[in-house]
């Protein structure tokens, strides 16, 4: 068995295939996961479980399935899946769940999304370390097998997941709506496709070939020029609007009609508003690395705003604490409560679609008063230490208006900044915020050089 100090993350597992996860790492991680999930839920007798495009699941998911049934674990082989329509067979089947993929990862990588019943999170601490330390103990031989081995079987729920995600709009009155998809031979290629099928809009989808070695452009949409190709088909065909998906599908960046891309945040606040007008007063969720305009955009429609740490397993807990109805994060996951609080990029699309086929204007207009900052996006730098540079700037800045909910966040009464470790390398992440981008650019030279400063 390979290293799980090296592919054990904080949300979940991610190395190099085959150098850092194999099939006999992944047989283990099954044994595990099923060990787990029987201690925190002893009437579970299955799981479900799904993978995606990448050439090495098929392989990987059979190892698994192995360490599972050896602990008398069941398991529902869904097949190729995006990650939101594993969270949907969790969900509507109140069954654990486990995906294997890398999302926007390159072709040489695989991993494990692993969720309980019901699709709700598994972080490091939550069940992670839990599930590494039984493996390792399965490897060196310290774990029996149950008396009876689980089986083994296949369930269909794709057309069942297209239904759920329609269901989030009415599709009276849509207007025929061009769309252009990029699904960047992901997962977005087999959903997409079938959620859309019902829908009354003109769909172009671009790289559609399930093919996890990416032979057109990365899975990883956060990244510009990943975009290149989506931007230049819209106003090439004249489009509405462009979705750009990422290898597993449970994100989504829109592109408008002029071939401008749409922060996640600004995605945020558009459906802060479509929720809000649903569900008067409801509780939104939104991460502290987001835009202004969202906490201002759900106050202004007389929701309440709460602020999370970065992270999926934060905001999902935080959604389950408060009743929350939605939330959103800078990095386009999206959050349902009646998706078991879960993220899907498909949901949010359709979303989207409905809204702006409603408005009847562009997305340009549509998002034109939500447009009210300028932002740096994530700046990753490389430091020898990241808490002591975190002090250091945090003792430069301290006249201003700080917290330390997840790194140190620094506000001014025109600008503000979040300065956060990242939890697998020695960098740290900088988002700023502030009027416009000649003030982005010299707050961010500001605050970089007290980075560098010996």
């Amino acid at each position: 068995m390979r290293d799980l100090s090296a592919i054990v993350k904080a949300y979940d597992i991610r190395g190099t295939y085959p150098d850092q996860i194999d099939s006999a790492t992944c047989e283990a991680l099954g044994v595990g996961f099923a060990e787990f999930i029987t201690s925190v839920e002893p009437d579970t007798t299955e799981l479900m479980i799904a993978h995606d495009m990448r050439p090495s699941g098929p392989e990987l998911v059979a190892a698994f399935t192995r360490g599972a049934n050896r602990q008398g674990l069941s398991v529902a082989n869904i097949g190729l899946a995006s990650t939101d329509m594993m969270y949907f067979a969790s969900g509507s089947e109140a069954k654990p769940g486990v995906m294997f993929t890398a999302s926007h990862n390159p072709a040489q990588y695989n991993g494990i999304k692993v969720c309980r019943s019901g699709a709700a999170p598994i972080g490091q601490d939550t069940g992670l370390a839990q599930i590494r330390a039984t493996a390792e103990s399965y490897a060196a031989g310290a774990v029996d097998a149950a008396p009876e081995p689980g089986t083994a079987r296949s369930l269909e729920k794709l057309d069942a997941f297209a239904d759920h995600v329609r269901s989030f709009i009415s599709t009276d009155g849509l207007r025929p709506l061009k769309v252009v998809a990029d699904t960047a031979n992901g997962m977005g290629g087999l959903v997409v496709p079938k959620v859309f099928e019902a829908l009354p809009f003109d769909l172009e989808v671009m790289y559609a070939e399930l093919d996890g070695t990416f032979p057109n452009h990365p899975a990883d949409p956060i990244q510009i020029e990943n975009l290149a190709d989506l931007r230049a088909r819209v106003v090439e065909v004249g489009a509405d609007i462009g979705l750009a998906f990422d290898g597993d599908a449970d994100r989504v960046f829109l592109v408008d009609e002029t071939g401008e891309p749409v922060s996640g945040s600004l995605t945020t606040a558009l459906l802060a508003r479509v929720t809000l007008r649903k569900t008067p007063g409801a509780r939104i969720i939104y991460n502290l690395i987001c835009s202004d305009v969202v906490p201002e955009v759900i106050a202004e429609n007389g929701g309440t705003a709460l602020r999370s740490r970065v992270g999926h397993s934060f905001i999902k807990q935080l959604m389950a604490e408060e009743d929350a109805e939605f939330g959103g994060e800078h990095s386009a996951h999206y959050y349902f409560a009646r998706n078991w609080r879960a993220d899907s990029g498909l949901i949010a699309a359709v979303m989207v679609l409905s809204e702006l086929s409603a408005s009847g204007q562009t997305l340009s207009e549509l998002l034109g008063p939500l447009k009210r900052y300028a932002a740096s996006g994530e700046i990753n730098t490389r430091v020898d230490d990241t808490g002591a540079v975190i002090e250091r700037v945090a003792r430069h800045y301290a006249d201003a208006e700080t917290d330390r909910l997840d790194g140190l966040t620094v506000r001014h009464d025109d600008w503000w900044f979040n300065l956060r470790p990242s939890n697998t390398e020695p960098l740290l992440r900088l988002n700023l915020e502030a009027a416009d981008d000649a003030a982005v650019a010299a707050h961010v030279a500001a605050v970089k050089a007290v980075m560098m400063a010996a």
